[in-house]
């Protein structure tokens, strides 16, 4: 059984940052993509950023220039450090790996950006 767990998430003020890490474990041979996710009250869950499997990353506009994405191949791992945080960046993040033709999910930790 695939298990992700996620951590890092909590409250911060605007202007500052977290990292938030994923580590993926159980019975998986590759991972192609590893990615974050993210679902505000009342909203749709969206793409933040993912990374391939080859290095290459997507970034949701509003994040550009600000989170960076990276993994941990040896360690199964996605980390996503997050700077200049604002309050719209509040949401529950979700960590998510497609492998072998399926999709994984965590179970989500809240992030919080409030003065």
């Amino acid at each position: 059984q695939v298990q992700l767990v996620e951590s890092g998430g909590g409250l911060v003020q605007p202007g500052g940052s977290l990292r938030l890490s994923c580590a993926v474990s159980g019975n998986i041979f590759s991972i192609y993509v590893m990615g974050w996710y993210r679902q505000a009250p009342g909203k749709q869950r969206e793409l933040v950023a993912r990374i391939f499997s080859y290095g290459v990353t997507n970034y949701a506009d509003s994040v550009k220039g600000r989170f960076t994405i990276s993994r941990d191949n040896a360690k199964d791992t996605v980390y996503l450090q997050m700077n200049n945080l604002k309050p719209e960046d509040t949401a529950v993040y979700y960590c998510n790996i497609m492998s072998g033709g399926n999709n994984y999910w965590g179970q989500g930790t809240q992030v919080t950006v409030s003065s």
